[in-house]
């Protein structure tokens, strides 16, 4: 009752040495310290900051109720909680939000680290952060990647250097380029997630689909296809690595590809399967190159068909400019 009657005490010095008497304490009655929790700002904090009475439902709720100041403290204890950490993912600024990724003691979910990144990948510092952690998962990497290209694409600086029309393209080249690295780094267990983030954000297209299969992506692009189809990922694993051309071409169509581009997916696919062996200059041959014959030999290709031929064009000439890199380089590391 004592310590009841002295949160009323309207000189913030008693409410002080209150809270810094019983903020260590562990049988304090919780209703005392949620009040001095909610006091001013230098009293709140030692309550937040220390107390072990605070159960996770008070730390919510005081994130929820309380100010950005509020939640900043929040977010600096020694210990937080998944589901504290998600509140704050959830509703905090930038400032709060920096002290939760900079806080080791801070149990954040892939969940919660997906939503900063989809909420605050906008703000650099928040970006680096969740960039430097080794636990981001793939898809909220890939929305970071997005950010950072939509940020160039608004770029007065870029715009004026590569032209406004071109600068759409560019980036949108360069963000699927970024997302095929970050496929080729993600773990199996995280393609399926993966696949349905970039369906979400629109960036499961047939080109970014064949640029996944002709780069090699084949895990990649089976979670793909279980993912645009709903057929089973058996079913899909066998029809790709063993199906002949029509059930191919059927999986394809059920997942949204016409059929005059399924025939060069189907085509794509029983390239893969092969050995292609090496070219006339010794190099490996890829299946964007064997594709690309492939397609200029129909006979009367559609549109569609031919604007296919344009993508594995420049498919082609990148990997050869990629090969080209690699030659230089071992060649300097050889002359060096």
């Amino acid at each position: 009752m004592a310590m009841t009657f002295l949160l009323d005490d309207p000189s913030p010095k008693v409410r002080r040495s209150l809270v810094e008497a019983l903020a260590d304490c562990s049988t304090v009655p919780r209703a005392i310290i949620v009040a001095l929790a909610e006091d001013q700002p230098e009293i709140a904090y030692v309550a937040i900051s220390r107390s072990p009475v605070l159960t996770d439902e008070d730390l919510v709720d005081l994130a929820a109720r309380g100010t950005a100041e509020t939640r900043g403290m929040i977010a600096a204890r020694s210990v937080v909680s998944r589901s504290v950490a998600a509140a704050i993912a959830e509703i905090g600024g930038e400032e709060e939000v920096l002290i939760l990724l900079e806080n080791e003691g801070a149990m954040l979910t892939r969940r919660s680290l997906k939503r900063i990144a989809i909420r605050l990948g906008h703000a650099a510092a928040v970006r680096n952060r969740l960039l430097a952690r080794a636990d981001l998962p793939s898809e909220a990497r890939h929305a970071l990647v997005e950010k950072v290209g939509a940020a160039l694409t608004l770029c007065g600086l870029v715009q004026a250097a590569i032209g406004e029309g071109r600068v759409q393209r560019v980036a949108r080249e360069a963000c699927d380029t970024a997302a095929l690295v970050i496929i080729e780094a993600a773990s199996q267990k995280e393609l399926p997630e993966l696949a349905a983030h970039l369906r979400e954000a629109g960036r499961l297209t047939p080109a970014f689909l064949l640029h996944a299969l002709c780069s090699g992506r084949t895990e990649f692009f089976s979670a793909a296809i279980v993912d645009l189809s709903g057929v089973a990922e058996k079913r899909v694993r066998a029809i790709l690595s063993g199906g002949r051309v029509h059930p191919i071409r059927a999986l394809f169509e059920s997942a949204g590809l016409g059929r005059d581009v399924s025939e060069a997916f189907a085509e794509a696919v029983l390239l893969w399967r092969k050995d292609l062996g090496a070219a006339a200059d010794g190099t490996p041959q890829s299946v964007a190159v064997a594709l690309l014959s492939f397609i200029r030999r129909q006979p009367k290709p559609s549109a569609t068909l031919n604007a296919m031929a344009e993508l594995v064009e420049r498919l082609a000439f990148a990997e050869q400019r990629q090969t080209a890199r690699h030659y230089a380089l071992l060649s300097g590391a050889s002359a060096a």
